[in-house]
């Protein structure tokens, strides 16, 4: 950009919030127009604040991806809602994101006695709309409407992009003015070795199910850029039992492959290059009571 346009331009940063499996990680996914945030059919699955990044002409957008807000029972679930909280409070903006499907129930009800202290900008997104009847949706509007206020309503499909660009161009026209955060080309704020931890995550959720429900985690501990442009990635995936291990590895190891060959596949993908990445499985009893991971996380280790 030349002086005088960035004299013009101007950063928005408008967090999405709702309760788990709402639909954000998605919406996320279909606002920066590519994978930036994993989604599983998990609930609180984003641990941390993820920032996907859309900027065009003279306007970027930051939008956060929060973890799913409940109620909170471990140090670690704490953490998760707590930050989600902050994110809320420091944006610019603040879209509720409430899945179509379920309606007005006890989540979206405390999340909207939560927004009330929330003094930003603030829209309400309905989730889903290609799964629940026209009425329906209306209904569900008036209703929440009335418990809150919100400057409009977005009706959106975030997996297939119905509203999404609305819903952009909304959140354009109300971003302040002031400069870019991030370079043009930046899709997101993590880096390549954090983006690779996610992406692993996804696929060790999506393998595992419920067998070991948040008692794992994926840590890059070597990235590094080969001479002839490919990466090689290695990774530890934590979890804080010997039978959990063994769950991860599988009988003679297939889990972990599959695991493995599924993330590499993604990775390849998304980075454009080859990468040959390795994974292994190691027990740490209180990984979920360690500051360092807190840290690494981007979650507060006090709450």
């Amino acid at each position: 950009m030349s002086e005088n346009e960035t004299l013009a331009s101007k950063c928005g940063f408008v967090a999405l919030v709702g309760a788990p499996n709402a639909g954000k990680s998605t919406l996320l996914n279909s606002l920066v127009g590519t994978k930036v945030s994993i989604v599983t059919h998990k609930a609180q699955t984003t641990r941390a604040q993820v920032r996907g990044v859309v900027s065009t002409d003279e306007t970027q957008l930051v939008f956060i991806d929060t973890p799913g807000i409940f109620s909170p029972k471990r140090r670690l679930d704490r953490a998760m809602v707590q930050s989600a909280w902050t994110g809320a409070g420091d944006a610019d903006m603040v879209a509720l994101i409430v899945d179509a499907q379920k309606g007005l129930n006890g989540e979206v009800e405390a999340l909207l006695a939560g927004l009330e202290n929330i003094r930003q900008p603030k829209v309400l997104v309905l989730n889903k709309i290609d799964k629940v009847k026209r009425d329906t949706l209306l209904a569900l509007s008036q209703t929440i409407n009335e418990k809150a206020r919100f400057e409009t309503t977005f009706m959106i499909s975030a997996l297939n992009g119905d509203g999404v660009a609305d819903f952009i161009a909304w959140c354009r026209e109300k971003a302040p003015l002031g400069e870019w955060h991030f370079p043009e080309e930046h899709l997101t704020d993590l880096t390549l070795a954090l983006t690779a931890a996610e992406v692993t995550r996804e696929k060790l959720f999506l393998r595992i199910h419920d067998e070991i429900p948040y008692q794992a985690t994926v840590e890059t501990e070597s990235f590094k850029v080969q001479k002839d442009g490919s990466y090689r990635i290695e990774q530890v995936v934590y979890v804080t039992r010997d039978s959990h291990k063994m769950i991860v590895l599988g009988a003679k190891g297939q889990t972990i492959k599959t695991i493995g060959a599924e993330a590499r596949k993604e990775l390849i993908e998304m980075f454009e290059t080859d990468v040959h990445l390795f994974l292994f499985v190691k027990v740490r009893a209180n990984w979920a009571d360690d500051p360092e991971r807190y840290r690494e996380m981007g979650l507060d280790w006090t709450k």
